[in-house]
């Protein structure tokens, strides 16, 4: 075994251990994927969130192993734009159930390199990637060139490119709602994971905080559930000032914990509505079926 295939794999059992990830597929993806061939030339500046408040330190030379750690990796620091931490991101896609047949939609791609993690996970399905930013959108496509499955187009994920449906929808920036797009792409038994932030304060203009909301989608009914935290700049395309509101009083009140519904007819505000907004309600009510 070469040098890089073993830290690699050690690398991944690193990220299986502490995420607890129940996916194989996706620890063996993960020992797969060349993450220094999605970051640009080395050295490289990281950022260890455990020590966050110490900012980003300079590896120090260009070799690969250095970004084989639970560690993010400034795309643009100046914007505090990185490529996000393994434990985080797998557990994400650990939380999505994929399926080696699924097909996925990321929304908020980056550079690629989870997006080609959960498409060697998903080898004989597919993979939309969606990316805002178009400088960042053009290298996720030529990163992603040799993963055949992959698709990469520059939006906001807002309006989605095709009528198939997904097995699963990933979104990687913070929205206000789940949007009625992405829960009408969803399959029966298909799963939406979203997180749902609220506004931080200046100097974090553009970023959030809240929780990362899973959505399954079934014949009569959606469940759904909190899964963790998340800190997360913004899903363009995805956010209300009046969305904004609505959550953060519901935040602020507590109870996420007891959701275990998402409804989208419409119904009276009862004791059970932890949100209810225009166009959904997270509800504490289980729905059988």
């Amino acid at each position: 075994m070469q040098r890089l295939d073993r830290v690699r794999r050690e690398f991944a059992e690193q990220i299986r251990t502490i995420s607890a990830l129940r996916s194989t597929t996706l620890v063996d993806a993960l020992a797969t994927v060349p993450r220094e061939d999605f970051l640009g030339p080395g050295p490289w500046q990281i950022l260890r969130l455990a020590d966050a408040e110490r900012g980003y330190e300079q590896t120090p030379d260009d070799d690969p192993q250095h970004l084989y750690d639970n560690v993010l990796v400034a795309l643009d620091a100046g914007r505090n734009l990185n490529n996000g931490e393994p434990a985080f991101l797998l557990r994400c896609l650990d939380d999505l159930d994929l399926s080696p047949r699924d097909r996925l939609l990321h929304v908020g791609c980056g550079v690629g390199y989870y997006t080609a993690v959960a498409a060697t996970a998903v080898a004989d399905g597919t993979v939309v990637g969606i990316e805002v930013d178009a400088r960042l959108a053009d290298r996720a496509r030529k990163n992603l060139a040799r993963w055949p499955n992959v698709t990469v187009l520059e939006g906001d994920g807002s309006e989605l490119p095709s009528e198939l449906p997904f097995d699963a929808i990933f979104v990687n920036a913070g929205a206000t709602e789940p949007l009625p797009a992405w829960l009408d792409q969803l399959r029966i038994g298909g799963r939406l994971l979203v997180p749902l932030t609220v506004d931080l304060p200046e100097p974090w203009v553009g970023l959030g905080a809240g929780h990362m909301l899973l959505v399954t989608r079934h014949a009569n009914h959606d469940s759904a559930r909190f899964t963790s935290p998340v800190g997360i700049f913004h899903c363009t395309g995805a956010r209300t000032t009046d969305g904004n509101h609505l959550l953060a009083e519901a935040y602020r009140r507590g109870g996420h914990d007891r959701v275990r519904s998402l409804r989208r007819d419409e119904h009276p505000t009862s004791p059970q509505c932890w949100l209810q907004a225009a166009r959904f309600c997270l509800s504490c009510a289980a729905v059988d079926g």
